[in-house]
């Protein structure tokens, strides 16, 4: 909501005209600019939802979901994770050729 508002701002300010208005506009004002979008994303807890977390920014994020409540997730699991994650066909967002 803080990156829409510095828009609006930046627009009734006249730093930035209407039709400037795009991704990279909304991007430039997030608090994670500058900063690479998350490869992985490990939600803990059972929990298969993300809560809104960086939703902008994990577009095409790769998601693992664990019973393992966060006190309890260790670096054994960690490493499920990311063999988990290595294992995987990243598409940012091609359909398969099978599909």
């Amino acid at each position: 909501v803080s990156a829409a508002r510095k828009i609006a701002e930046d627009v009734a300010a006249g730093r930035l005209s209407p039709d400037e208005v795009d991704e990279d506009a909304l991007s430039d004002r997030l608090a994670t600019r500058g900063l690479p979008d998350p490869d992985l994303l490990v939600r803990t807890g059972g929990d298969v939802r993300i809560s809104n977390f960086l939703l902008w920014e994990s577009a095409y994020t790769e998601f693992h979901f664990t019973q393992t409540f966060w006190p309890a997730f260790r670096r054994e699991k960690l490493y499920e994770a990311v063999r988990d994650y290595q294992n995987r066909d990243r598409r940012f967002g091609r359909v398969s050729e099978t599909a």
